[in-house]
């Protein structure tokens, strides 16, 4: 039982912080008022701090190596858009209550041949035909996923038998049309389609003599840094009608962008990052070469101002970061990040913030999760600055409460694993899905 006591406490409805008590049980906020007294608890003085909930990460492909950077980073939930229900179960399974965060996960991506990752994985498939996709939406069923994911490769009739499979578990079905050559947006929208991560598939039709793969002549023929507002408007409308979901990962496409000047900041979580260097070796060199600046980064304006457009329309728009996809999405400070270009798009502090906690969960369908009410899960941030005068103050971390349990920066870098406990823990995984007839890719 703890009682934090005289913090500024957010409420995500208004905007407005008032010097508040939480009062936690176990892994609830049970009461929250000004000037509670209560015997036998902890009490912790939050004066002249700012509470807000726990952030969500609505779009990363989490590890274990680097899952405890999130919850350092104050993120305490995380949309998982492919992966392996085998590898994440110990994740799912805890519910929270390990030091890693909730995560809500799809199973492997599915694509259509050859398979914009290659071959078959224990990550991604690629489908065919009707009845291997009856089949794999069954088993990812049995498996336990969340939501299902199909990939820009996949036929449209295969996508469209993965959608009406779906609706039969009552599960959403989200898609990566990026590299899509049949199907956009308003395709996607038609066949059932529930998410557009990265925006994916608006461009596509917006100009539809554009893909990813289009000569230049025809990449030059689109105004990417003044985007056509009108044109944006007119699919936005069509979207928002269809009740499509958006998760621009404006992150990812803006370090393409600036490349070997991408955004980082000072804090000891990227810190520990840098100094673990086996985590994202690619990174640096990939960076130097400006790869993807010309394809994903030469995007980013367009997919501020689709999301921001969205959002005023009322369409469902939140904060995720392909973490670790890309260059420098690091885990947990990317979304950071992401909120700081959702108020260069247009969304003030307060919207940019609603979006990463009660609209996320919203979005999610889970009643107790982005706001700081009795009942709800404690997952809460305590910040050193008020975050809606700054965005930037998001960073400036005091304390993470997860799960109703208080843990410091440093004490949660601490449980980061080495590498020599990775190596032993992807042996290990790499033989379970052996086990299971599944290849682990490389």
């Amino acid at each position: 039982m703890k009682l934090l006591k005289n913090g500024f406490v957010v409420n995500m409805e208004t905007g407005e912080f008032t010097r508040q008590d939480v009062y936690i049980e176990n892994n609830k906020i049970v009461k929250v008022a000004p000037n509670l007294q209560m015997d036998n608890v902890e009490v912790l003085d939050f004066t002249d701090k700012w509470l807000i909930p726990g952030l969500i990460d609505m779009h990363v492909h989490v590890k274990k190596h680097f899952a405890n950077y999130f919850t350092a980073a104050g993120i305490t939930t995380v949309r998982n858009t492919a992966g392996s229900m085998i590898e994440l179960k110990p994740f799912i399974d805890a519910n929270g209550s390990e030091l890693e965060p909730s995560v809500i996960s799809a199973d492997r991506m599915i694509d259509g041949p050859p398979g914009l990752w290659g071959d078959d994985t224990a990550y991604n498939i690629n489908v065919d035909n009707a009845d291997l996709a009856k089949t794999e939406v069954a088993r990812q069923v049995e498996l336990g996923a969340h939501f299902i994911k199909v990939y820009g490769w996949l036929a449209p009739e295969y996508m469209e038998t993965v959608v009406e499979e779906a609706r039969k578990y009552n599960l959403e079905v989200s898609s990566d049309l990026i590299y899509s050559k049949k199907v956009d947006a308003l395709h996607a929208a038609h066949i059932g389609i529930d998410w557009l991560e990265h925006c994916s598939g608006i461009i596509q039709a917006m100009y539809p003599h554009w893909t990813m793969d289009a000569p230049k002549e025809v990449w030059d023929t689109i105004p990417w840094d003044q985007p056509d507002e009108k044109l944006i408007e007119s699919v936005c409308k069509k979207l928002v009608e269809k009740d499509i979901k958006l998760c621009p990962t404006i992150v990812l496409y803006d370090q393409m962008r600036l490349a070997d000047q991408y955004w980082t900041t000072k804090h000891e979580v990227i810190d520990h990052m840098e100094n673990s260097d086996y985590l994202f070796k690619h990174w640096p060199s990939a960076a130097q070469a400006k790869q993807g600046q010309a394809t994903i980064g030469i995007q980013t304006k367009t997919i501020q101002k689709i999301a921001y457009t969205y959002y005023k329309m009322g369409g469902t728009v939140v904060t995720g970061t392909d973490t670790p996809a890309g260059i420098f999405t690091y885990p947990g400070f990317a979304l950071h990040r992401e909120l700081q270009l959702f108020v260069d798009a247009g969304f003030t502090p307060f919207e940019a913030l609603q979006q990463a906690t009660i609209n996320a969960a919203k979005a999610l369908k889970t009643a107790d999760l982005g706001d700081i009410k009795e009942g709800y899960t404690a997952d809460l941030l305590v910040l050193n600055e008020n975050p809606l005068s700054d965005i930037e103050n998001t960073m400036k971390i005091d304390r993470i409460v997860k799960d109703g349990k208080l843990y410091t920066v440093p004490e949660l870098l601490e449980t980061v694993p080495t590498e020599q406990e990775m190596n032993d823990y992807i042996n290990e995984l790499i033989k379970t899905f052996e086990e299971q007839g599944l290849y682990a890719g490389n």
